[in-house]
């Protein structure tokens, strides 16, 4: 367990760093990018380890293991990076409502709202900790799978001194 475990964090500090960021962050709308290649990072660092060719399993489970850890981290690092740009958000909303003086009142006070609140509300946290673990799972698992297809070791060579036996030819 104790093997898995370094390459899986690595994969996830790069799934939750990047995913948190706020501007960076629109990479996961690619197919979840940045999920899927902490997966593919995390079974890379994974076959680095081994000296043999990493089954099939093994990636999937390096991949599911590095999506939980960034789902995990990308929550907690989106905290702080939501408290920031929360008024940039709200000043954002009211310029683009000022902008338009059609708008109508409902559709302005749903924007402000939205704008205050900013993803730091409980609620927001837990759906969008429920959004990244069930991601994290299945694109990070999918991340490991084409990890391990990517950077599959040849098999090993023989040993020194065995001798190579070829099956008879039929005439």
């Amino acid at each position: 367990m104790a093997d898995r475990l370094q390459p899986a964090f690595w994969g996830g500090l790069f799934i939750g760093v990047l995913s948190a960021l706020p501007f960076v962050s629109a990479g996961n709308c690619c197919c979840c990018l940045w999920i899927v290649s902490g997966g593919v990072l995390a079974a890379y660092l994974r076959q680095q380890q081994s000296p043999l060719a990493l089954p099939a399993s093994e990636g999937a489970l390096i991949g599911l293991m590095a999506g939980l850890i960034g789902g995990v981290i990308a929550v907690l690092l989106s905290i702080p990076m939501q408290a920031i740009t929360g008024p940039l958000n709200s000043q954002l909303m009211n310029w683009v409502a000022s902008m338009n003086p059609d708008m109508p009142a409902e559709l302005r006070d749903a924007m402000e709202q939205a704008a205050r609140q900013s993803g730091t509300d409980p609620m927001s946290i837990l759906m969008s900790l429920v959004f990244y673990l069930v991601a994290g799972l299945v694109f990070g698992m999918l991340g490991g799978l084409l990890g391990v297809a990517i950077f599959r070791k040849n098999a090993p060579p023989p040993p020194p001194g065995t001798i190579e036996v070829l099956p008879p030819e039929n005439p």
